[in-house]
């Protein structure tokens, strides 16, 4: 393996005690540096394309942890784009969230601590929307327990976090259906996700036992997708239910509003609106 293969492995930057583990050697990086590679630091190598955010990172003995590592982990995430989120043993006072404290060891060549400690790190820190449909991705398929992070997390410090654990659930299809679902349970609604009608298929929500609600991410806007959508909601009446439709700023941005309409339609009760089918349109 040369240098760059290496560093290509490593993200594109790392540190020389971990190119040695791939069996580079000190003759092999002072020749990529004169070819090319980076030197940002002493005992630092990073390839031309390596985002200096990344450097950074080595450069300060940084891991990324909680919702800046969910990229990374393949996780829902509702909003990542605010300051980064960091391991480190001692805090250099930047515009970081810090956190301490791992359960399990970081990656072996990437500036990323692991699954586990990213999802407690959420579970700490942010709302419990922002944690519970990361920590869902992940139950989901079948990468984490629950169990797992209730037996981590003891203690009053964890009262929040442990809280957010009951609400997870398997099944969901994304973290729309993760929050949708949550909220209505939250306001005391019977829920039953992935409700299957013949002759329809899978509906996202199904609310005590006759309120169906569907939830449209980006892909619905897209023309022939829209009509599909529309003939669900069509069948899905003949056969005696009610449909609501929502969209992901009406889930994610607009939750209290979303949970009072579905709360109206629900205490007028089945016969009222058993013919009719409600669509709210949002800006995406």
């Amino acid at each position: 393996m040369d240098v760059e293969q290496a560093l290509n492995r490593c993200g594109g930057v790392a540190r020389r005690p971990v190119l040695a583990r791939f069996g580079i050697s000190d003759a092999q990086l002072r020749k990529a540096v004169l070819g090319g590679v980076r030197q940002p630091a002493r005992g630092i190598y990073a390839l031309a394309s390596a985002p200096d955010a990344d450097v950074e990172l080595v450069r300060n003995r940084q891991s990324r942890t909680c919702v800046s590592a969910a990229p990374f982990h393949g996780l829902w995430a509702i909003d990542h784009s605010g300051p980064p989120h960091v391991h480190q043993l001692r805090s250099h006072g930047r515009n970081e969230v810090h956190h301490g404290g791992l359960v399990l060891p970081s990656h072996p060549h990437r500036p990323v601590v692991s699954l586990a400690d990213v999802l407690i790190h959420a579970l700490r820190c942010l709302p419990w929307q922002e944690s519970l449909v990361m920590v869902e991705c992940a139950v989901g398929r079948g990468d984490m327990t629950v169990p797992f992070l209730l037996e981590r997390l003891p203690g009053k410090r964890n009262g929040k976090a442990r809280e957010v654990l009951q609400w997870v659930d398997r099944g969901a299809d994304s973290l729309l259906e993760t929050l949708a679902r949550t909220h209505f349970r939250r306001a005391g609604i019977h829920v039953q996700p992935q409700f299957y009608i013949d002759g329809v298929g899978y509906m996202d929500l199904l609310l005590d036992g006759w309120l169906l609600v569907e939830l449209d991410g980006r892909h619905h806007a897209e023309w022939k997708q829209v009509k599909k959508d529309h003939r669900r909601n069509n069948l899905s009446v003949i056969q005696g239910y009610t449909v609501l439709r929502y969209y992901y700023s009406d889930v994610v941005h607009d939750s209290e509003a979303m949970v009072a309409e579905v709360l109206a339609v629900l205490g007028r009760g089945k016969s009222a609106d058993r013919a009719s089918t409600v669509s709210r349109l949002a800006t995406f």
